[in-house]
């Protein structure tokens, strides 16, 4: 037989409790936690030879979730801002992102493996070939690990000709 304790780091007593060999639990909340397996095992004939286990505890922290998403960018090649990608993001377990034109049509997707890297997300283009500057239209939808639920719709500006001048303070 198992038993499965889940306590918050600053609590004596378990919130949760599972009987199960197996275990799936989805923490929908940031905070520290630690989970604590003991295990009865018992012979099938000898109902006297009984041995009983309890392994070391360890522990699951989950941060509480973020996403960012920048209104502009600039693809003009100059290794500055060339990807429109979400950014500053913390415990995200589920993600898609689309980019649209005016007229509603799509014109990039990305998912969870393409999110919050430099080289990744939209490159301004649409089947290979630049897009004028302008306004484009981001939706974000996402879900933290704390359980927060990201549904983000806004406008997203490409400044192909935005050339950022280290010089100017």
């Amino acid at each position: 037989a198992c038993r499965w304790e889940f306590t918050r780091d600053d609590e004596q007593q378990p919130f949760l409790t599972r009987f199960d060999k197996d275990v799936d639990y989805d923490f929908m909340e940031a905070g520290s936690f630690m989970v604590k397996l003991y295990v009865t095992y018992s012979h099938k004939s000898n109902e006297k030879l009984v041995l009983e286990y309890e392994y070391e505890p360890f522990q699951v922290s989950v941060s509480e979730s973020s996403l960012k998403v920048p209104n502009a960018f600039s693809p003009n090649n100059d290794g500055i801002n060339d990807y429109f990608n979400v950014f500053e993001v913390k415990s995200i377990i589920s993600f898609s992102a689309s980019i649209y034109n005016r007229w509603g049509q799509q014109l990039y997707k990305w998912g969870i493996d393409e999110m919050d890297c430099e080289s990744c997300g939209w490159d301004g283009t649409y089947e290979g070939t630049p897009v004028k500057d302008g306004v484009y239209f981001v939706v974000v939808q996402a879900l933290g690990a704390d359980g927060i639920k990201y549904d983000i719709r806004q406008a997203v500006n490409l400044l192909r000709g935005y050339i950022e001048d280290s010089s100017v303070k």
